[in-house]
């Protein structure tokens, strides 16, 4: 009879739980929903943006750009409070706003491809900002510019390209169903990176949603902030709208630069009997496992391909790898069974630019970038714990062949294995951790900059940077004291 009785008081407590805890997110909707209200957004936008987890439509949602199984309704993985999905601008504004008020972190997606799923999961209660349906894309061929808004893929945006002209183009990534936003404000690379350089590289301008819920430019924002999205990654600073970008000329026809490559260099062209049908191609179409006679409109697909586990590292070669070297690294990915790399070369327009130009800092002196990789499709923990272990074994033996004090990593290749902040009092010590492998000496001017432009550090992520090395007084606007206080 004891022994019911406990059972009956458990149980009735873990309802009274279950209930107080269903009760509270209910409270956090509607206040949310109720200060939207008073941000000049109509009840009718709102009931169409915001979606609580008893919305039919919330998981559908949240699913569509996880990218990573890893964290693909998985039980230990926690889900937002409130998704989000503005249609206009003007919404954005009061989203951050409303969510400073409800006292939650917000997350930031645009295409959800960060491999530690930053944008969509978190350790505390937060809401997620999804971007997907600000996507607009205004292409002016004259200027040879572009407008891209942060919720568009690569993929959409080389769309709208070949639209308009078949000699412009813009050095970004070769997978179609990567986010604008993530991509370029974390310094997103592609195939022309050593004739043009990173996305970074050809922005132009910006419009951002500060913590105040304004909406600033280029002009307004500063040139340091401007300085800090342009590969200090976006959501550490605000919400990032879109993007001005200057596109690039590429050649239409191989005979045109067959003959005009570096003399230590040769390429060969294969041609083979494929049907063809005659309609115009993109380059992106060669490197993003499509054949040749695919139509330009996949591009247009925000699918993406079938969705595995996965795990990725970073590195930067500075010296060349002995052979004795690359023979034991043959040997001990072999042993290990799954670990792969991928080298990605350097040098030409990366080596022009200097290392403080843009947070990006690996430039001059890096021979190639390693992408560590691990990808499985099997169920459970101990599978995951063994191929996570197979990686990171890797990466411990690559240790002696790579760069050194710091060793460096590219942040949009995220790996909480070099560090995780929690926010914490210790937070500024956990950033610099991995903010210097990221960023070498340009993380303490991204503190600066985040101290000037996000000052009680609202936008943040277990890979942001704590604001809490400055205490100087500040100008609130023109900011100038902020870039010349004194560390603590």
């Amino acid at each position: 009879m004891k022994s019911s009785c406990c059972l009956f008081l458990f149980l009735h407590f873990l309802f009274i739980l279950k209930f107080s805890s269903l009760s509270h997110a209910s409270c956090v909707y509607d206040s949310f929903v109720n200060c939207l209200a008073t941000k000049s957004i109509p009840q009718s936008e709102i009931s169409k943006i915001v979606y609580s987890p008893n919305n039919p439509s919330f998981n559908p949602i949240l699913q569509a750009y996880i990218r990573n199984r890893r964290f693909f309704n998985s039980s230990t993985v926690s889900k937002p409070v409130i998704i989000v999905t503005p249609t206009e601008e003007s919404h954005v504004a009061g989203i951050v706003l409303c969510t400073k008020e409800t006292n939650l972190q917000l997350k930031i997606r645009s295409g959800g491809h960060d491999y530690e799923g930053i944008s969509y999961t978190s350790d505390v209660p937060f809401i997620m900002l999804d971007m997907f349906n600000l996507r607009s894309i205004s292409i002016d061929a004259n200027d040879e510019t572009a407008w891209v808004q942060t919720g568009a893929t690569l993929g959409e945006l080389y769309y709208n390209i070949w639209t308009k002209s078949e000699v412009l183009g813009f050095p970004a990534g070769v997978c179609p169903t990567v986010g604008v936003g993530g991509h370029l404000s974390g310094g997103g690379y592609g195939n022309m990176l050593r004739k043009f350089g990173l996305t970074v590289d050809n922005v132009l301008d910006a419009r951002l949603v500060d913590v105040n819920g304004r909406i600033l430019d280029r002009k307004s924002m500063s040139e340091d902030v401007f300085w800090a999205i342009k590969g200090g990654g976006g959501a550490s600073f605000g919400v990032i709208l879109g993007f001005k970008i200057q596109l690039v000329r590429v050649p239409q026809i191989w005979q045109n630069v067959a003959n005009k490559f570096d003399n230590d260099l040769f390429m060969r062209l294969l041609i083979q009997p494929f049907t063809v049908n005659n309609t115009k191609k993109t380059k992106v179409l060669q490197f993003a496992n499509f054949d040749n006679t695919t139509k330009p409109n996949i591009l247009l697909n925000r699918t993406g391909d079938s969705l595995n586990f996965v795990k990725r590292k970073s590195d930067y070669v500075q010296e060349p790898i002995p052979k004795a070297g690359l023979e034991s690294i043959f040997q001990k990915i072999i042993s290990l069974g799954k670990a792969g790399l991928v080298f990605n070369p350097y040098g030409g327009r990366m080596a022009e630019i200097p290392e403080d130009e843009t947070p990006f800092p690996h430039r001059k002196g890096i021979l190639f970038k390693i992408q560590y990789s691990v990808t499985w499709n099997e169920e459970g923990i101990a599978t995951e714990k063994n191929y996570l272990s197979e990686i990171r074994d890797l990466h411990s033996f690559m240790t002696p062949y790579v760069s050194k004090n710091p060793r460096q990593a590219y942040l949009n290749y995220r790996d909480f294995d070099i560090g995780k902040n929690d926010q914490g009092p210790q937070s500024l010590e956990e950033g610099k951790v991995y903010g210097t492998m990221y960023f070498k000496n340009n993380f303490d001017r991204l503190v600066k900059v985040k101290s000037m432009i996000d000052p009680q550090n609202f936008f943040r992520n277990e890979h942001s940077y704590s604001n809490s090395l400055c205490s100087c007084p500040r100008d609130k606007e023109t900011h100038e004291d902020v870039l010349n206080c004194k560390f603590h």
